[in-house]
């Protein structure tokens, strides 16, 4: 049985819960160690839920379901092609997408089940890598796709500051061979696949990335992104669905209108 697990602002500070129903049941200290429920129990509605995870860093695999590789004009790398995005990319549910219209015009959306590493993965086995996953939750892999046509490093238009919406919840005991992933924008639905249909699926993808650098807890993996990508505008909501997780709801906005804020976690 999948159980879903929030990180959440109360009373100035991150704290972590598991979803029971209407409440989060808080637990202390975090789902990263052996946790313990503190009998309180906060009500869902009205709490602002963080970014489940502040990873030291995120993995990311390009092209890793066929049609999506095949709308960006190319076959699926023998390989996985893996990249970097910073950890300061991450921002939470209902958190602006902060578009850096002075440096690009053409950034998208990329729906992705995204995998929280549990335990430290050292040249792991896919059978050890799958034992070593916390859970999975939502995410968007937010582009700069002309600063990414026009750079052989995606440095800059992978890790650009809110590209990197995670959440609401890691869902954990969920098996991730066959969920559903969509995309909407304004309502309309741009992208609707399958993790049925990841060229290298999720525990082959860790034990990969574990040969070569380490993982650690809190880590987060992102699997690839189905077809239907497309641009962002000022005004906009994207919301980013997979089954058994939720619902992950951003913003969009210019981010000349926040320039000089910080990304808003506690």
């Amino acid at each position: 049985m999948s159980t879903r697990i929030v990180r959440f602002a109360h009373e100035g500070a991150p704290r972590y819960g598991v979803l029971d129903g209407e409440d989060v049941a808080v637990i202390e200290p975090h789902p990263f160690v052996a946790y313990q429920p503190t009998g309180e129990r906060v009500p869902v509605a009205g709490l602002t839920l963080l970014a489940p995870v502040i990873p030291s860093k995120i993995v990311c695999v390009g092209k890793n379901y066929v049609d999506h590789a095949a709308e960006m004009g190319g076959d699926v790398p023998a390989e996985p092609l893996f990249f970097l995005k910073p950890s300061s990319s991450v921002i939470g549910p209902h958190e602006p997408i902060r578009l850096p219209t002075d440096l690009s015009s053409e950034v998208h959306h990329e729906a992705e089940l995204a995998v929280v590493i549990g335990a430290l993965l050292q040249r792991v086995s896919p059978q050890e890598a799958a034992s070593g996953i916390l859970g999975y939750t939502c995410a968007n892999d937010v582009t700069a796709r002309d600063l990414q046509r026009s750079e052989d490093q995606w440095f800059r238009a992978k890790g650009f500051d809110s590209f990197c919406p995670l959440g609401p919840a890691i869902a954990t005991g969920l098996e991730p061979g066959d969920l559903a992933v969509r995309c909407l924008v304004d309502d309309e639905v741009r992208q609707d696949g399958t993790t049925a249909d990841l060229v290298h699926d999720v525990a082959s993808l860790v034990s990969q990335i574990s040969q070569v650098m380490t993982l650690l807890p809190s880590d987060v993996v992102l699997t690839g992104t189905p077809a239907g990508v497309g641009p962002l505008r000022p005004g906009q909501s994207v919301r980013v669905e997979i089954e058994g997780i939720g619902a992950l709801t951003n913003p969009v906005i210019d981010r000349e209108v926040t320039a000089g804020r910080g990304n808003g976690q506690p």
